[in-house]
């Protein structure tokens, strides 16, 4: 098995009601339910924009320095991610193509190079 990083970028989202972003959320969980159900998921967060930004983080000098803003000049801001251990990048493509479907704007497929690290194991235990 292989992971993916299925993403969007924020700007990617069209303008959308509150009542429409509620569907689309609720669609949305109806494909992550499925994921949970396959056993491909791992882990998934959404909600990301330019407000949830904490800070940014640079080395000078050999220190960080952080700051809390403006941030680094950039177009697109990611919006949401799933991570997904698939058998292949067929399985990758379907799982983001239903994604893509429910929510109608565009998501990207990354995979890992290799096993990453977490600090829980797949029973979510610490």
């Amino acid at each position: 098995m292989t992971e993916y990083l299925i993403t969007f970028n924020d700007e990617w989202v069209p303008a959308h009601t509150a009542d429409e972003l509620r569907e689309k959320g609720t669609a949305a969980r109806a494909v992550l339910e499925e994921m949970l159900a396959e056993d491909v998921l791992i882990f998934t967060n959404g909600g990301l924009d330019r407000s949830t930004a904490v800070c940014g983080v640079e080395p000078v000098d050999g220190k960080p320095v952080f700051t809390d803003g403006p941030y680094v000049e950039t177009k697109e801001h990611l919006g949401g991610f799933v991570v997904v251990d698939l058998p292949d990048d067929e399985a990758a493509r379907y799982w983001a193509g239903r994604l893509a479907t429910v929510l109608d704007w565009p998501q990207e497929v990354h995979r890992f190079r290799g096993p990453g690290q977490a600090r829980r194991n797949g029973s979510g235990e610490k």
